[in-house]
């Protein structure tokens, strides 16, 4: 065999060496991508077409769809908050938002805000996990004449994560660990 042969074998570990260390899954999916499509390559050197085709559009193409698919899914982070609160525009939850949104999004998260009509609601939709965590203004609490927000979260992970990146004085941030409730429905 050519020297080119073991070269584009060589490829093949090297390759799934750096996929292995990728930390931002959109990257990983792409180094998924040429992984395939080097896998496809040394097939086609080593004259077996029909496995080539098979892994350029199974194992490059509708896998690499389905994880986009997948990965763009299970990357949201659903906040929860009061339909009147987000009017409030200006002050503090003007800022908690976008410096919410600054955080997940060095995860590589996408920030979800659901809104509710009122705080029943919102702590409702944490119970039955509709959303990751929930921002609300309980009472009148003020802090040099700014509202103090209290943020909950369920996910442990999503808490460890907001409390160490999200330092505003106005705003508490709690874990709320939810077991897995078996809601009755009631008539």
């Amino acid at each position: 065999m050519d020297i080119y042969v073991y070269i584009i074998i060589a490829l093949l570990p090297l390759t799934a060496l750096i996929l292995v260390f990728q930390v931002n899954p959109y990257n990983g999916l792409i180094t998924r991508a040429i992984l395939g499509a080097v896998a496809a390559l040394v097939y086609v050197v080593l004259g077996a077409a029909d496995v080539a085709l098979t892994e350029a559009l199974v194992g490059t193409m509708l896998a690499v769809t389905l994880y986009v698919i997948a990965v763009r899914s299970s990357l949201v982070m659903r906040l929860g908050i009061i339909k009147e609160v987000e009017a409030e525009t200006e002050g503090s939850f003007g800022e908690l938002i976008p410096n919410i949104r600054k955080i997940v999004d060095q995860y590589h998260l996408r920030l979800e805000l659901v809104e509710y009509p009122n705080q029943q609601a919102l702590e409702w939709g944490l119970l039955t996990k509709e959303v990751h965590a929930i921002c609300s203004k309980p009472g009148e609490l003020e802090l040099e004449g700014k509202p103090i927000y209290h943020t909950a979260i369920r996910v442990h992970r999503l808490f460890e994560i907001i409390e160490k990146e999200l330092t505003s004085p106005e705003v508490t941030v709690r874990y709320i660990n939810i077991p897995n409730l078996e809601l009755e429905e009631t008539y």
